[in-house]
């Protein structure tokens, strides 16, 4: 398989293995979510709205983070954002690997803000390699960050930093009122996720605005034409 089937998806195989490293890319992405969880300081904003969820209706976060994902991809769908595989396997990989990691007793919660803020940073910069690992893969971005994109092209005179704002905001309180831990590690989260992230693009050379995502589409085209051929 060339290195250029591989990046651009053209083979079922690229795709396939492309899978495989979302997968696992966002497995371990849920460890640093969990970590986050687990430093005891308040979770990320998008986290506050789960375990606030999860705490309301009695279910699993990672039931909980299914649900929303879903919900946040039928609004990508209905705004016809481009939609690709590793969105359906970001809604459910992410979620069920904190529930996997809560099973474990992986880390135990933070006792104090001393130790809570090492290991809120940690979680984040384990958030950010695993985004670039899992964006290589050319599959598609995640449905939060399919929506930003979405609603950020609709209002052109709004700066996209206002619209992931409002949506953090949002997000943060819908999950505060339902009983989502929110503290000094939501504002953390909120404000260093996105310089963290950029640290990380930068360590390893990766510009993110340089990807083109297959549609999902296009990943069944290319499936059934290397089927086709092998017929």
């Amino acid at each position: 398989m060339m290195k250029s089937d591989l990046r651009e998806n053209r083979t079922a195989g690229a795709i396939l293995l492309n899978m495989l490293l979302a997968a696992v890319s966002l497995f371990v992405n849920g460890f640093g979510v969990y970590l986050t969880i687990q430093a005891n300081i308040g979770a990320g904003p998008w986290d506050v709205l789960n375990l606030g969820v999860s705490r309301t209706l009695g279910i699993l976060y990672g039931t909980a983070s299914i649900a929303i994902s879903c919900t946040i991809l039928a609004i990508d769908i209905l705004l016809k954002e481009p939609i690709g595989i590793a969105m359906f396997i970001d809604a459910i990989v992410v979620g069920k690997a904190v529930d996997f990691f809560n099973l474990i007793h992986a880390v135990p919660p933070a006792g104090s803000l001393l130790t809570g803020i090492p290991i809120m940073l940690t979680g984040l910069v384990i958030m950010a390699y695993t985004q670039y690992t899992y964006m290589i893969a050319s599959l598609g971005c995640g449905p939060r960050d399919t929506l930003l994109v979405g609603l950020a092209r609709r209002m052109p005179r709004v700066p996209i930093g206002a619209v992931s704002i409002a949506l953090l905001s949002l997000a943060t309180l819908i999950g505060w009122a339902l009983g989502g831990p929110v503290g000094v590690g939501t504002l953390i989260d909120a404000f260093c996720a996105g310089p963290i992230m950029q640290m990380a693009f930068h360590t390893v050379h990766f510009d993110a605005t340089g990807i083109r995502h297959q549609r999902l589409r296009e990943s069944v085209y290319a499936v059934f034409r290397h089927h086709s051929a092998l017929t």
